[in-house]
């Protein structure tokens, strides 16, 4: 579940890496995915835009589709890209006592 700490949390990260490149990814449907770099240009209340480098384009994201993880961010940091928020912890299942 989202809970509006995490998208006030999330709206902080962004702002203080306007400038910064990215590596953006996501889906395009059809076993159908994309891997582009970008730069965070601006950020608003509820959307954030970013201008991908190869099509000189702007393009804009909500801040649910990054939790919702329908787009995946990685951050530059100067020598390596790591995620704009961490992966999912995978659990593992319990099984049932068949005793």
């Amino acid at each position: 579940m989202i809970c509006p700490t995490d998208i006030a949390n999330l709206k902080t990260d962004i702002n203080d890496k306007i400038g910064q490149k990215i590596i953006v990814k996501g889906s395009l449907g059809r076993c159908k995915s994309f891997e582009k770099e970008a730069t965070i240009e601006k950020a608003y209340p509820n959307i954030f835009v970013i201008k991908y480098e190869e099509e000189n384009r702007n393009v804009t994201y909500s801040y649910t589709d990054i939790l919702t993880r329908t787009v995946e961010v990685d951050v530059f940091d100067g020598t390596n890209y790591s995620p704009l928020i961490p992966p999912p912890v995978v659990q593992a299942k319990r099984q049932k006592n068949l005793a």
